[in-house]
């Protein structure tokens, strides 16, 4: 569709403005995907993808040539772009190449979702990204943000999810909300001190579990929510926590094993 140099381009400009501001993200009902494997997992779900960029050196690759074929086949906004415009597009210091707008996931769960993950005040665009991804792959039911966590629509975020968001409901609710959907539900928060080891819990049921942010734990919120039900990971004397990231890896890896993912 011809070839995008100007860094003034109206297209340009729109998608650096869907980068930096999340209200205009929700505004519009859009989000980035950067890079070879996003672009992959956006086209194999059939995401309706609004427009497309790329440079001639990641087209003229092995693996860029087939996506890129593949988005100008199903994309009607296809743009070819110097390397200077694809690095004011990207969030990324070394972009690959490939970036395109689609709008915002909004899957379904079930009116009964068997196990629920609450990020609760994550801040940390990578932590978060790791966390859905990590519940992508435990087979985690649904994943509900309380306010104070970061967008999940956060180009950083969606990196680290590696996908995630085109698989796992996701979704931004007020606590009133989340006690309302988790009701009957057993609601289990971890952190550090006393409480019920990670693998003596089970994960079998209806259950949430909440994570709580990197500096300050989880809120108040949750904390009620979970009712005094604190779920641990037994470590070595000394050790008195672990990254947010990293617990809930452990411990949704534990309810996938009780609950079969996989198997």
């Amino acid at each position: 569709m011809g070839k995008i140099v100007s860094l003034n381009n109206e297209r340009v400009r729109r998608v650096q403005a869907l980068e930096r501001s999340t209200r205009r993200r929700y505004q519009e009902g859009l989000f980035i995907a950067e890079g070879l494997r996003l672009v992959q997992e956006a086209l194999a779900v059939h995401s309706p993808i609004l427009e497309a960029f790329y440079t001639a050196t990641f087209a003229e690759s092995p693996p860029g040539s087939a996506l890129v074929a593949a988005c100008l086949d199903r994309v009607s906004s296809c743009w070819e772009v110097s390397a200077e415009v694809m690095q004011a597009l990207a969030d990324t210091e070394t972009p690959q190449g490939i970036l395109v707008v689609l709008p915002i996931p909004d899957l379904p769960c079930a009116a009964t979702a068997p196990l629920t993950l609450i990020p609760d005040a994550i801040r940390d665009p990578g932590n978060l990204g790791t966390m859905l991804r990590t519940a992508w792959a435990a087979g985690v039911s649904q994943v509900l943000l309380p306010p104070g966590t970061v967008d999940y629509t956060n180009p950083k975020v969606v990196r680290a999810a590696m996908g995630a968001h085109f698989h796992l409901p996701i979704h931004r609710a007020t606590w009133e909300d989340i006690s309302a959907d988790l009701e009957g539900t057993a609601v289990w928060l971890a952190e550090a001190g006393p409480g019920t080891p990670y693998d003596a819990v089970d994960w079998r049921g209806r259950v949430a579990l909440i994570v709580g942010g990197e500096a300050t734990g989880a809120g108040p919120e949750g904390r009620a929510l979970a009712a005094g039900r604190h779920v641990t990971i037994p470590m070595a004397p000394g050790v008195d926590s672990l990254n947010a990231a990293m617990a809930a890896v452990i411990v949704l890896f534990e309810a996938a094993r009780q609950r079969g993912v996989g198997r």
